[in-house]
């Protein structure tokens, strides 16, 4: 049994760990020809996900990272992060961990804002990474020279730590910070919707057509009901 760390990008870091922690592979993979800045070919992306197939194994317990929030590529980052699921699907692993950007910078106590309250600013993408090579090499011993290896080596180890706490491991081997990310990724807490703001002026909308009066006996359609047209 492996446990695999999944850093979906056009370069994309796949890290796999035994049950003990120790790295049994760490590559980052990516496809073949050329591709425009910040985007990705047909071509490319299959030759990536073909690479991306052949190493993985049917026993392996998976962690993927979603998509961050805000991506200034979202289109090119929806292909490949749709891609590898693919992938992961057709290989039978029909189950398998998703996990937060956020949550992979927490578990090795990352914040993605510095300073002082009342004057915080927010880290850039190469600082953010490099914070997160310095905590890796701090928590675990880890370093890579790629820096999407060294994201998927920290997914892995979330991998094995929620595989062991399920299986009855203590959560108290853990850090606090990474206690916390075990047990979101076991028990997700709840949505919380957001209220209405008392100013909210915005009339609730019906079918009716305006400019017309309604005919004697005529309605609008509830949600229920479906259209002819």
């Amino acid at each position: 049994m492996r446990f695999v760390g999944i850093d979906p990008a056009t370069t994309t870091g796949f890290v796999a760990l035994d049950e003990e922690g120790n790295v049994l592979v760490e590559i980052a993979v990516t496809g073949e020809g050329k591709a425009p800045k910040g985007g990705i070919t047909t071509g490319k992306l299959v030759s990536l996900e073909n690479k991306f197939y052949t190493l993985l194994k049917p026993e392996d317990k998976i962690a993927i990272e979603q998509p961050a929030y805000g991506t200034q590529t979202a289109v090119t980052a929806g292909m490949i992060h749709g891609g590898l699921r693919t992938m992961i699907y057709r290989k039978g692993l029909l189950e398998y961990i998703d996990v937060n950007p956020a949550r992979t910078k927490k578990y090795v106590a990352v914040e993605s804002w510095t300073g002082q309250k009342g004057s915080m600013r927010r880290l850039d993408s190469e600082e953010q990474k490099e914070a997160v090579k310095a905590a890796a090499l701090e928590h675990f011993g880890y370093t890579h020279p790629v820096h999407d290896v060294i994201d998927a080596y920290i997914i892995a180890r979330i991998s094995l730590a929620v595989y062991k706490v399920r299986n009855g491991g203590s959560l108290e081997l853990y850090t606090s910070y990474q206690q916390e990310v075990i047990r979101d990724i076991i028990s997700p807490p709840p949505k919380v919707k957001k209220p209405r703001k008392k100013n909210d002026k915005s009339k609730t909308k019906t079918n009716k057509r305006p400019g017309k009066p309604a005919a004697a006996g005529s309605h609008t359609h509830s949600t229920e009901q479906s259209f002819l047209f």
